[in-house]
């Protein structure tokens, strides 16, 4: 079974060599590793260069932002099962994707899996900053505001042929939209990995304080759009995400 993870990254001299790294420690072999870089102005495109020959699919061109790249990736992707892996993440450990590919291989009706990740923070001391725990995929749990942490979601490339790309209406939440769209409106088969699968420092586009509000409008935005209650489901989750925050 071919793993494809995919790597989207603007000017991110500072991770991206990390994000590689890891990607390539990992001890399944049967990994396509696409990176779509946005045309990196800051050396980031010298650190991909000097992987290039371990690297199976590579783009730096302009784009209409991060999902945008994404985009990009799952047209070129060739493998069974599509993943990502952002420029500021890590893997949790090198037999991730060894998880993922034996629950696909043990059970051929999932379409997709999903596991636990944890938030660190962005220096040199890489603090726990927040334990992301996906637990059991449920209906009922989206609807309070559940969804499972996106860099941990694997998909068969055939449900993502069918079920569509991001919606690059959203430029903040996208992901949310994605994940919605496959787990809520056509409620593909997921399977809940009890097992760390990423590291992600804060900071990013997603975890960044400063974007917050703006994300949260998109959120309301796009639970409306796929009928929700908007307001209460939008509360939910944030009380849901405030609650994994660890205290020192």
């Amino acid at each position: 079974m071919r793993i494809t993870i995919i790597t989207v990254c603007y000017n991110r001299k500072e991770t991206i060599e990390k994000a590689i790294k890891s990607v390539l420690a990992q001890n399944y072999n049967d990994i396509e590793y696409i990176i779509i870089d946005g045309n990196s102005t800051d050396g980031t495109k010298d650190i991909i260069e000097s992987y290039r020959n371990k690297i199976s699919n590579y783009i730096s061109e302009p784009d209409k932002g991060m999902y945008d790249a994404i985009n990009k990736g799952l047209k070129l992707a060739t493998g069974d099962v599509i993943g990502l892996m952002h420029s500021d993440d890590e893997f949790f450990d090198r037999k991730a994707v060894s998880r993922i590919a034996a629950r696909f291989e043990n059970d051929a009706n999932i379409d997709g899996v999903y596991g636990d990740g944890v938030y660190v923070s962005n220096d040199k001391n890489e603090r726990l900053i927040r334990d992301r725990i996906g637990g059991i995929f449920s209906l009922k749990r989206i609807k309070e505001g559940w969804l499972p942490l996106h860099p941990t979601v694997y998909l068969k490339k055939a449900v993502i042929d069918k079920h569509g790309l991001y919606n690059l209406d959203f430029k903040i939440a996208s992901d949310t939209e994605f994940l919605l769209r496959y787990l809520y409106k056509y409620k593909i088969n997921m399977s809940y990995i009890d097992a760390y699968i990423v590291r992600m420092r804060m900071g990013g586009m997603s975890t960044s304080f400063k974007r917050a509000f703006e994300v949260l409008k998109e959120d309301y935005k796009i639970y409306k759009f796929h009928g929700l209650a908007a307001i209460s489901v939008v509360f939910l989750k944030k009380s849901i995400a405030l609650r994994q925050y660890i205290v020192h």
